[in-house]
């Protein structure tokens, strides 16, 4: 059972400072009248777990960033299903029975693009193939995706997302970032990190033939692709609305351990959290 004066909780990650979160979580909480507190830590993939076990009964979750989204689903007595899918874990609800499990990340995306009017996308293109990758791949499976490109320097590198597809029953093909698009597609979910650099025509090439662009990043504006998007006068979203909604889902399964169980008054959450963004985030 989770203590239930535990009022502790944290993102950990490796580099923090730029960490949104606390923001975030902070805002929600005041408006739900939670007297939690949460924090950033940093924290790497090699001290997890030792920070892990030396937590006490204070503790009631955490949120886990990169690199330890990994570390985070080893670390799971048990996982919801987008868990099990991405093998990433970005959330951990603190059990005195192991911590369990959960991947926000794929509903942060969906509920992203749901603001955009896009419940449904029959094809759409991921650019990079990390972590990050598969919980689009998965998002795009829940949003009944037939065919995903995934764009990346080394095809080897989409092997895997290629197995997941076929799983999920998404034909996954493989690109460089040098080919020509053979479609266009309604939507592209770049999942590069904010200062990767993509050389302008490939970049101008995606822009032309990819519709929407969600960028997960939102510490490094504008990113090479976003910036291509900006040229062509197209469409780009960053990563704010991807954290804002995973926040959401990661502050259901703190208060009631369900990341479907909405919360009272979420829309007065949602406000709230919105505002925060709107606000610089604390050095």
């Amino acid at each position: 059972m989770l203590t239930p004066d535990a009022t502790r909780l944290a993102v950990w990650g490796d580099p923090i400072a730029h960490s949104r979160s606390p923001q975030l979580h902070s805002a929600a909480y005041e408006v739900l009248g939670l007297e939690w507190t949460y924090g950033r830590r940093r924290v790497d993939e090699a001290s997890f777990a030792h920070e892990l076990t030396g937590l006490d009964d204070s503790w009631r979750g955490l949120s886990l960033t990169m690199p330890l989204k990994g570390v985070a689903f080893a670390a799971a007595a048990n996982r919801d299903r987008r868990a099990d899918l991405t093998g990433a874990v970005n959330t951990l609800l603190l059990h005195s029975d192991g911590p369990r499990g959960f991947n926000t990340d794929v509903g942060g995306i969906v509920r992203a693009l749901a603001d955009d009017g896009i419940a449904s996308v029959p094809r759409a293109r991921i650019v990079g193939a990390g972590a990050t990758a598969t919980s689009a791949l998965v998002a795009l499976g829940e949003l009944g995706a037939e065919a995903v490109e995934v764009v990346a320097r080394r095809p080897e590198a989409v092997r895997p997302l290629t197995a997941l597809g076929a799983r999920l029953g998404i034909e996954v093909t493989a690109a460089p970032f040098a080919a020509s698009p053979s479609h266009d597609v309604p939507l592209t979910i770049a999942t590069l990190p904010g200062d990767a650099p993509v050389a302008d025509a490939a970049a101008d090439t995606l822009a032309q033939t990819g519709g929407l662009l969600l960028d997960v990043v939102y510490g490094h504006w504008p990113t090479a692709l976003s910036a291509a998007w900006d040229r062509i006068g197209g469409a780009a979203r960053s990563g704010l609305g991807m954290l804002l909604h995973q926040a959401v889902l990661q502050i259901r399964i703190f208060q009631h351990g369900d990341p479907d169980m909405p919360l009272e008054a979420e829309t007065d959450v949602l406000e709230a959290m919105r505002r925060a963004l709107e606000t610089p985030a604390a050095a």
